[in-house]
């Protein structure tokens, strides 16, 4: 076991208590959080699967249970005030879709996406092949799962890219509280100001 790994996974994604418990505590929340982060602050996109659990009656997500949920009633969980994310509808769906992946390819089990794995580019293509996760995405969860969680594969670090250093703080994966949080926004900020001067030159 690495001397850094806490044995109980204290996450601090969400900055609210009960959130934060249950992404450490549940991998299906965790990865619809991943996937809900775009286009929203990031506590926003992780408060998200606590809200979804707690409008569905229920302590935790099931995949099963989400993926057979009636599409329109399903969006309109999300689209309660206050709503889930900036775009309920269309991210109803995709949570919807990741679920059923899991369903039909991990039993609904979401830890079984990376338990035994035995690379980091293997846990990587893995990842990628979530409906939803892009190489970005999959590469910062990727990050998160060996930084936050303990999953460390041979090769995590160099499978998840820039996000994988120690020491960083690039994405989700480095946040352990306000302090972290607020130089993560700062680098995204930096790297959205870049990417528009690049643009316009």
């Amino acid at each position: 076991m690495d001397k850094d790994k806490d044995p109980a996974v204290v996450i601090r994604l969400a900055q609210q208590p009960e959130a934060d418990e249950l992404l450490g505590r549940s991998p299906l929340a965790a990865l619809v959080g991943m996937l809900l982060d775009q286009q929203v602050p990031m506590e926003w996109a992780f408060s998200g699967p606590y809200t979804i659990a707690r409008r569905l009656g229920s302590d935790d997500l099931d995949a099963h249970a989400i993926a057979a949920q009636d599409p329109d009633a399903f969006a309109a969980l999300l689209s309660e005030k206050p709503a889930v994310h900036r775009y309920p509808g269309s991210m109803a769906k995709r949570v919807q879709q990741l679920c059923a992946y899991l369903v039909e390819h991990y039993d609904g089990d979401a830890a079984a996406v990376w338990t035994g794995v035995g690379t980091g580019d293997e846990l990587l293509g893995r990842l990628k092949a979530l409906p939803g996760f892009g190489e970005q995405k999959a590469q910062i969860f990727l990050a998160l799962l060996g930084k936050r969680f303990g999953v460390r594969p041979k090769g995590w670090r160099e499978a998840a890219g820039g996000y994988g250093p120690a020491g960083v703080y690039r994405s989700a994966a480095d946040i352990t509280g306000p302090e972290s949080l607020a130089k993560v926004r700062a680098h995204k900020q930096e790297a959205k100001a870049a990417a528009k001067a690049a643009k316009s030159t």
